[in-house]
């Protein structure tokens, strides 16, 4: 989904919806939204990796599984940066893997604050 394929898109979709927005305004959500994409696919993928270490081959080791996930997600956003330097409608950045690696990581955290919750009770 390079920015050529997202336009085709979500260009006619805000112009429907907004009919006077500027192209500007235009090319900044479609902008933004291919870097949200970003953050939600890696933070979907972190948390199934993240759910998949812990409740199996690391069973309860939180701290080493959020290590591990992270560092996969960050292997995989390079790999596949590297991947797109190849494909002539797409480029190589590394502001997505930074993106992609931040994504990853508020999904652990977020899981992990949650997971660690239900696991203390509460004192009544």
């Amino acid at each position: 989904m390079s920015a050529e394929h997202t336009s085709r898109i979500i260009g006619p979709l805000l112009h429907w919806l907004f009919p006077t927005i500027s192209p500007f305004t235009v090319l900044r959500v479609q902008f933004f939204m291919r870097k949200l994409a970003h953050v939600s696919e890696y933070a979907i993928l972190a948390v199934l990796l993240y759910r998949a270490f812990v409740h199996t081959a690391l069973k309860g080791r939180r701290a080493l599984s959020a290590g591990l996930v992270l560092l996969l997600c960050a292997a995989y956003a390079a790999t596949d940066e590297f991947h797109q330097s190849f494909v002539p409608s797409r480029t190589a950045s590394l502001r997505d893997v930074m993106i992609d690696i931040c994504g990853a990581m508020l999904a652990v955290i977020l899981y992990w604050s949650i997971a660690t919750r239900r696991i203390i009770p509460s004192r009544s």
